[in-house]
């Protein structure tokens, strides 16, 4: 069997589940419109240029998400679903994970964005594994706010992809290719260390770099 992980925004989404989650609640007025799009923004421009802290982020955004009871997040994610994300799913995309399906491979997301965002889109790209960033919960399921464990980005998903294979009682090194599809220089650490790194829709810093080192380079959103 062999392996093929995907980053899922700019990836697999032609836009940022995490940043339209943020736009999306200031949209229906969940929270404060100003002070809420000033810090989204800065962080998602700290972000583009590889300087983001992701703890501070996380604990923000999943801060948000605790000030809300599970059954209006339950409500507010279905919403966000069905006007944000699903419109935004390209046949190109579902397309390419079909092409790995169908060469009997082994799919996972690997995404710095938060569970509670992302396991309704990894369900609907119908792609079972998802490596995410996990929230906290108390005893009674509710959001506390924190991160549970470490961050899923940069070198982080390195970590977790390791983790979650080690649970399968697997390695990166028992695929005979493991594929990792990204848009972005941040996920530079895992696409190091597979057999086929895959330059999709490549941010400028990503796009030199594959050109550099011989990878491959996709385009999936160009219209």
């Amino acid at each position: 069997m062999n392996l093929a992980l995907f980053d899922l925004d700019h990836t697999l989404l032609p836009i940022d589940s995490d940043y339209e989650w943020g736009q999306f609640l200031v949209r229906i007025g969940a929270v404060d419109a100003a002070e809420f799009a000033r810090r989204n923004d800065a962080f998602f421009a700290q972000y583009q240029a590889g300087t983001l802290d992701p703890v501070e982020y996380l604990e923000f955004s999943l801060g948000t998400l605790a000030s809300f009871p599970r059954e209006r997040l339950a409500a507010m994610q279905e919403q966000y679903m069905n006007e944000v994300i699903l419109p935004a799913i390209r046949p190109s995309a579902l397309a390419l994970l079909q092409k790995h399906r169908e060469a009997g491979d082994l799919l996972a997301i690997v995404t710095a964005t938060n569970q509670f965002v992302t396991t309704p889109i990894a369900k609907a790209l119908g792609v079972d594994h998802l490596i995410a960033a996990v929230p906290e919960t108390d005893a009674a399921g509710n959001l506390t706010g924190k991160l549970l464990g470490t961050p899923t980005q940069g070198a982080g998903k390195v970590t977790h992809t390791k983790a979650w294979l080690a649970k399968m009682g697997k390695q990166l090194e028992d695929f005979g290719t493991v594929h990792f599809y990204s848009d972005s220089h941040n996920d530079l650490p895992l696409m190091s260390i597979v057999s086929h790194p895959v330059a999709t829709n490549p941010n400028a810093k990503l796009k030199q770099h594959a050109a550099e080192h011989g990878w491959p380079h996709i385009d999936l959103f160009n219209d």
